[in-house]
């Protein structure tokens, strides 16, 4: 497998204005012609369509949920990165550019994320216009705050539900399109195959979650927005819905898989209290702006905080990174976190726990202020730990979050499957081994609103496409494979749920390839997960039939692709001899528990690619070229 990263010469700043004048472009006339397929609504997803349909292309747009505004990206809490300089404090675009790619612990691409970072100024300027209700100061200029990994206030926000208002805005442009018939609305559809033809992607196979249905639909282009597979570790922030199949379906069909290690756990989530949990509740990382994070410093000490006096406690990430306290990285509070419970001096009744106390910082500013910045995510801990936030400190620990890994695409965001375009969290591009808070949202945004309309335009304007129709050879048996699965999976009537299934591919993945990893737990987990495998394709039990509501059916199928993703995740883990970002191999650290990265073997993306049931991948190699920054040690200290 060739990758070629279509990567445009010239200057960094220069590279994505060039390139958008090199690309061939699509007559308005001609645009009519062309039908493109969009899998995912969420902000990836539904600020494509809405585009693309403003543009003229005839879209298809696909989501599992009732509605697009069910995706998970209405889950997201903190804030949207800009590099506006509002607050005069020295931001610009490079310094974002920088701060990225440092995050991201040097394994990302330089010039996506240059582009990234160009962009971002312009979705503000999109969203602010589509009435999106961002904070403001007092005399009406939009509010800035600071997220991890900054020097800098360049996060805007609404509260804690920027995501939903983000989703609120582009939903409303995706509704326009709806509306004026150029976009074709099916929700309640999952996507189960990816349709190939003679090499380029051509279509997909869905199934009707409320008939049962399976149908192919067809275009000239397709672009999955289907987000992450966080929900590989059972136990995360991620809603329950969310999963890879439609990712895995592309990876079996050529697509190669980049960075599968590379998952993020978030250092602030409400901790797990019993075993009968299926997800956790994130509380966003906006509240490190006035929490300050501690444990005991004695270990053992079970005393309530309110009577651990000052001296007594250890603000282990003030002490640690000065240079950035509290807001230091997800990855490096997150491990933090796990050093100080392992210690013996977490908190709560399980001890995997620190607190995030508000006190100071409301007898600084007053519970007022407080309460106008965070206080729906006060309310939502309250309602979810019956502990008031404002005069006990809250209790967080490390969940899974966000997955920077995914599917491999090119400058213009194609993967290896010519005709298939990747956005969002479902590609791998922008972030490295580690994102850094409040760039998902920008990520999205600017893939859909902004990057994709153009590179798909050059797609389409430079493809020499064939006609394909509904009898195809190749749509038939993308038809038949769908089919053949769902009978598969009806017809093992085993005596374990796919959920039992998860939740033991969760313990696995969480343990051996989850905040660190090793190479005997690696090895252990390489091992297990495919007897695991064949223990769930004979003895799952898929109850009911095919041809109506199954949401037994629909786990299933999802928690099957889990399993398989799971050893990827863990042979790509065991491959990558170095720590960087959010993958650590305890094997790989500085004498003061840091990361320690190996750039002379592993300064590049491994690249996945699927050979067949059973037969081992071929790692692929893109190696990263850093000429407009240079190879450092990250320091946050």
């Amino acid at each position: 497998m060739k990758l070629d990263a279509k990567i445009p010469p010239g200057p960094i700043e220069k590279k994505w204005e060039q390139h958008q004048l090199d690309m061939k472009l699509v007559n308005p006339a001609n645009k009519r012609k062309y039908k493109v397929l969009v899998v995912g609504t969420g902000l990836a997803g539904a600020s494509a369509a809405a585009t693309m349909a403003e543009l003229g292309y005839q879209v298809s747009a696909f989501c599992f949920q009732d509605s697009p505004r069910r995706a998970h990206s209405i889950a997201a809490q903190g804030g949207i990165n800009a590099a506006k300089n509002y607050q005069n404090d020295g931001d610009s675009v490079y310094r974002l550019f920088y701060d990225t790619i440092k995050g991201g612990d040097f394994r990302a691409r330089e010039a996506n994320v240059y582009r990234l970072a160009q962009t971002s100024v312009k979705i503000i300027d999109q969203c602010v216009a589509q009435g999106v209700p961002f904070a403001r100061e007092y005399g009406g200029l939009l509010a800035n705050r600071s997220f991890g990994g900054a020097q800098v206030s360049r996060t805007f926000y609404a509260r804690g539900q920027t995501g939903q208002q983000l989703l609120l805005g582009a939903y409303s442009a995706l509704e326009r399109m709806i509306g004026l018939g150029r976009v074709q609305m099916h929700s309640r559809h999952e996507m189960l195959e990816l349709i190939v033809v003679n090499g380029v992607a051509r279509g997909i196979v869905t199934r009707d979650l409320v008939t049962g249905a399976v149908s192919s639909h067809l275009g000239d282009a397709v672009v999955l927005a289907t987000g992450g597979y966080g929900n590989v570790f059972y136990l995360s922030t991620n809603a329950k819905g969310c999963n890879t199949t439609a990712n895995w379906r592309a990876y079996k069909k050529g697509a190669a898989f980049a960075n599968p290690c590379y998952t993020q756990i978030h250092p602030t989530c409400i901790p797990v209290s019993g075993e009968y949990q299926s997800k956790l509740t994130l509380m966003s990382e906006s509240l490190r702006n006035d929490g300050r994070i501690w444990v005991p410093k004695k270990e053992g000490d079970k005393r309530a905080p309110h009577e651990i006096p000052e001296e007594e406690r250890d603000y282990y990430l003030e002490r640690k990174y000065p240079s950035y306290g509290n807001l230091a990285p997800r990855d490096i509070a997150s491990r933090a976190a796990k050093e100080a419970c392992d210690s013996g001096r977490g908190v709560g009744k399980t001890g995997l726990g620190v607190y995030l106390d508000f006190a100071a910082s409301i007898q600084r500013l007053g519970e007022s202020a407080i309460r106008e910045r965070y206080g729906n995510l006060f309310e939502m801990y309250a309602r979810i730990t019956d502990d008031d936030p404002y005069k006990t400190p809250m209790r967080i620990f490390p969940a899974t979050h966000y997955t920077m890994g995914g599917l491999w695409v090119d400058y213009n965001l194609m993967s290896t499957i010519p005709g298939l375009h990747v956005i969002g969290e479902a590609n791998f591009s922008d972030h490295g081994a580690n994102r850094l808070g409040a760039s998902a949202l920008m990520q999205g945004l600017a893939d859909g609103y902004f990057i994709l309309p153009y590179t798909i335009g050059n797609w389409l304007a430079t493809a020499k496409l064939e006609k394909v129709t509904a009898d195809h050879p190749d749509v038939k048996a993308a038809e038949a494979s769908v089919a053949a699965r769902t009978q598969q999976l009806l017809s093992v009537k085993g005596k374990r749920t796919a959920a039992s299934f998860h939740r033991e591919l969760g313990q696995i993945i969480w343990g051996e390839c989850g905040m660190a990893r090793a190479a005997t737990g690696l090895t252990r987990a390489l091992k297990r997960l495919p007897e695991l495998r064949q223990e769930f394709w004979s003895d799952v039990n898929v109850p009911g039939s095919g041809a109506s509501v199954n949401q037994s059916l629909e786990m299933a199928g999802r928690v099957a692709d889990f399993i398989e993703l799971g050893e990827l995740m863990c042979l790509d883990a065991l491959e990558r001899e170095e720590s960087c970002g959010g993958h650590f191999r305890t094997e790989h650290q500085t004498e003061d528990g840091e990361a320690r990265r190996d750039d002379e073997r592993y300064c590049h993306v491994a690249a996945w690619e699927y050979v067949g049931e059973s037969k081992k991948p071929i790692r692929n190699v893109e190696p990263l070229q850093f000429e407009f920054t240079h190879l450092a040690t990250r320091s946050y200290k």
